[in-house]
Parts: structure tokens; C-alpha cells; sequence
């Protein structure tokens, strides 16, 4: 078993650093002072075609994986843009995953370029206020009239929605107490926002104010059946396949903090001076830093195994759920061991670490919390007695 990365992923680690150097911390620290979406570096990003880094060839992607996509958004993450760099960009590339699996051609064709050239950008509705992680008890309804649908409902926690022109959308087309399993009766849609019937809100946040979180409030939406993604009523099964490659880039981008956190704590270790001596030479600040560059590495091979048994069309759930809690965990840890580190400054904007800090929270919580991964590890792997 080979753990190296390989050729093309170290040339994609090579260029995505170069790419965000121009970018830098002072850079992310002021569009999260000014919450504005960072759209000089979206920008960049298209230009310079890695949106379309997992998506095919046919449709002007890259037609590589969610593996090299990881690396990807490790990288960025890693320099220093965090969770507000990443997630200004990862919905346009983890996100259209159900329409490259099951889309028709003229789907892909239709709705796929726009987003590798960064000339639309998505959002992705999932989450609803009442039901959280319990997404087969949605209560969005999409209504079938004609050729067209009326969606309304709500939704919650919804990244980007405020610039997104397009929505990944799940409803339910058939009521809850008319199917045979919960999971079925969802379908899922890739349709453009109209504003006219779509109230969005944005929710003010602890940290990654450059990306907005909102609520959605639809009211009657005309949605095209043709923007319907597959079977109507298949949507669960669909859009797993948007949640593993999620949780593994998450993962990744929860290690990108991390090493980028453990990385400055280490250099302001080793230049800071205390009673004679830098405060690095003492093993109460060694040993923590340490620890966290080892859970960062196993972490990260959790997300690489993850990601390669789904671009090998293999089961991935536990791994991909692992990688995430595994990753969120270490990225805590070590942004929490680099503002210690720091002391007093690590308080202070001037060094970075409370940025990270804050947005460390954001991979550990979300899409799925810590205690449900560890529910679905012991009920799936372990065989245990479902807890809820």
C-alpha cells in the first residue's frame, strides 16, 4: 500500500500554493472583518479551471476525483484561507456529484459548465430548522403541476445562498405517510434561485463571515420538472452521493486548518523569548504541538482512504464519516494548542490563531455532529443496538 501522494496530486498541491499566495492571511483577515465573500479569489480559482477539478472532461472539468480534489481543498485551506476559503469554493465542487452520477446528458450538459467556469455559482438546501440530521422527516414539499413543480418550505444553514444563483434542492413529492420507507418520496432538483419567491436570511455566525450561512423561505417556487435530478421520489439515494464526497473534503479542509494553525504556533515557538530561552525549547509547548501534528497525519490518511474508495465506486460511509469526525477533532485540537501557544496573543487578530480557532469549529460541527458519526459507527460497524 502506497501512501505517497502521487504525481498529479503533488503538481495540484504545487499550484494551488502558488495560486494562493497572492491571497495570504491579512487578505482572509479582512474579509472576515468585512464579511465580504472573497470573490477576486473565486475568481482565480475558476480562471484558472480548478472548479472543475472532480467534474468530466465532456463538461470542461479535469475528470479527476474526490482524492484530488482533497488535496485540493487541503491546500487551500492550508494557506492560511481556512473554512472561508474553502467554502467559497467546495459547493461547486462537491455539491454537483448527484448530477454527475445520475444526471441526463443534456443535465450535465446544461448545468455542469456554468460551473467549472465560475460563471454560476450553487448552494446546497438540505437542512431544515425542525428536523436537523433527520432528513427523511423534511417537511419541503415540491408539487407536481404540469411540467413544473411548487416547491415551499424552509431551509437552514444554507452556505452561499446569498451570491448562489442556483440551488441543489431536497424535497418531498410524496407525503411522509404515503410511502412505504422514509426514505423514499424525496426528490431532488438543481434549479435556479428565484428571488421573487425564495426569502433568504442570513444568520450572523461565530466566524466565517466571509461566506454567508442563511435560512430559506420558499414560497411556491416554480421549479422545472426537466431541472428534476433522476426518479422523482429516488432523491435520498441521490444525494448521498453529494454527502460522502462532502464529508471528505470537509475532512480535508479541516486538516488544511490544522497544519496551517500547528505551522504558526511551531515558527512563534521557536522566536518567542521567555526567562532567556525560546519558549519552543520547553516541552510543555513541544509535546502538545507534537500530538497534534500526529492526529493531523492520521486524520489525513482517514480522508485519503476515504476518498479513494469512492473514486474506486466502493463503499465509503464509515470512512468518510470517520475521516470527518477524526479530522474535525485533530483541526480543534491543534487550533486550540496554537492559541495557547501564542498566550496572550494568540487572543490578538495580529497572529491569525483565533481565526482559525473559530473557524475550527465549523468541520467539527458540521454537516454532521461528532456524536452522530459516533452513532453511526457503532450501529453500522460495530453492530450495536441503534440509540435513536
Amino acid at each position: 500500500m502506497d501512501f505517497a501522494p502521487n504525481d498529479v496530486q503533488r503538481q495540484i498541491r504545487e499550484q494551488i500554493a502558488r495560486l494562493c499566495r497572492d491571497f495570504d492571511d491579512n487578505y482572509w483577515r479582512t474579509q472576515d472583518e468585512s464579511a465580504a465573500f472573497p470573490e477576486d479569489f473565486y475568481r482565480a480559482v475558476a480562471t484558472s479551471g480548478w472548479l472543475g477539478v472532480a467534474m468530466p472532461e465532456s463538461c470542461g472539468g479535469a475528470g479527476l476525483g474526490i482524492s484530488e480534489a482533497a488535496v485540493m481543498m487541503r491546500a487551500i485551506a492550508e494557506s492560511g484561507a481556512g473554512m472561508a476559503g474553502a467554502s467559497s469554493v467546495h459547493m461547486n465542487i462537491f455539491g454537483l456529484q448527484p448530477v454527475v452520477a445520475f444526471g441526463t446528458p443534456d443535465q450535465q450538459a446544461r448545468m455542469l459548465p456554468p460551473i467549472v467556469r465560475g460563471e454560476e455559482k450553487a448552494c446546497f438546501a438540505v437542512t431544515e430548522p425542525e428536523t436537523g440530521l433527520d432528513t427523511t422527516r423534511i417537511k419541503t414539499k415540491a408539487v407536481r403541476e404540469g411540467d413544473h413543480y411548487l416547491v415551499s418550505g424552509q431551509k437552514i444553514w444554507i452556505s452561499t445562498a446569498q451570491v448562489a444563483s442556483r440551488v441543489m434542492l431536497l424535497a418531498r413529492t410524496t407525503p411522509l405517510d404515503a410511502v412505504k420507507r422514509r426514505t423514499d418520496g424525496l426528490s431532488l432538483f438543481y434549479t435556479p434561485i428565484d428571488r421573487a419567491k425564495v426569502e433568504i436570511r442570513a444568520i450572523r455566525k461565530l466566524g466565517r463571515h466571509a461566506v454567508d450561512s442563511n435560512m430559506m423561505f420558499f414560497d411556491g417556487m416554480r421549479v422545472p420538472a426537466a431541472d428534476r435530478i433522476g426518479e422523482e421520489g429516488e432523491g435520498f439515494r441521490y444525494i448521498l452521493h453529494g454527502f460522502n464526497p462532502e464529508r471528505i473534503l470537509i475532512a480535508a479542509e479541516a486538516v488544511g486548518i490544522g497544519f496551517a494553525a500547528l505551522a504558526r504556533a511551531a515558527q512563534y515557538a521557536k522566536t518567542r523569548v521567555v526567562f532567556g530561552r525560546p519558549i519552543g525549547m520547553n516541552q510543555g509547548i513541544q509535546h502538545p504541538l507534537a500530538r497534534c501534528w500526529m492526529e493531523l497525519e492520521a486524520a489525513n490518511l482517514m480522508v485519503m482512504k476515504a476518498a479513494d474508495l469512492y473514486d474506486r465506486g466502493m463503499e465509503c460511509g464509515a470512512e468518510a464519516n470517520a475521516a470527518k469526525y477524526l479530522a474535525g477533532e485533530a483541526c480543534f485540537a491543534a487550533c486550540e494548542t496554537a492559541v495557547m501557544t501564542h498566550g496572550g496573543m494568540g487572543y490578538s487578530s495580529e497572529y491569525h490563531v483565533e481565526r482559525y480557532l473559530r473557524e475550527s469549529l465549523i468541520p467539527r460541527i458540521a454537516p454532521i455532529s461528532p456524536q452522530m458519526i459516533l452513532n453511526y459507527i457503532g450501529e453500522r460497524i460495530l453492530g450495536l443496538p441503534k440509540s435513536y
